[in-house]
């Protein structure tokens, strides 16, 4: 379970590894456990800082996380545009249908907002 998982060790381990292989991916998932062991927004300013990333661009995981941590925040209509963005370049139609969905869902929680 994830309440069970000890997110502050993974981000700590995370970190190690981005010490020895910069590699933009481990940042992306460094900002998950962040999130986790801390805050959503905690996540979201590693995530932020992964945006101009060149090897990140085509990467439909990036917009997918930055959506999930802006709907954890409240801030629905940036996640709706975040989930569409990922379903744009999502590779298969099952991850490109959930992330539409979670865009339906961001969408209409920013309009009941």
């Amino acid at each position: 379970m994830a309440n069970d998982t000890d997110w502050s060790r993974i981000a700590e381990l995370y970190a190690e590894l981005a010490a020895l292989v910069r590699s933009p991916v481990i940042e992306l998932n460094r900002a998950i456990a962040v999130s986790m062991a801390e805050s959503p927004q905690a996540g979201l300013a590693i995530v932020e800082g992964l945006l101009g990333e060149p090897a990140l661009g085509g990467y439909h995981l990036l917009p997918s996380v930055r959506g999930d941590l802006l709907h954890k925040l409240g801030r629905y209509e940036e996640a709706r545009v975040a989930f569409e963005a990922a379903a744009a370049i999502a590779g298969n139609r099952q991850e490109q249908d959930l992330l539409r969905r979670r865009a339906a869902e961001a969408a209409a929680m920013s309009s009941s907002s």
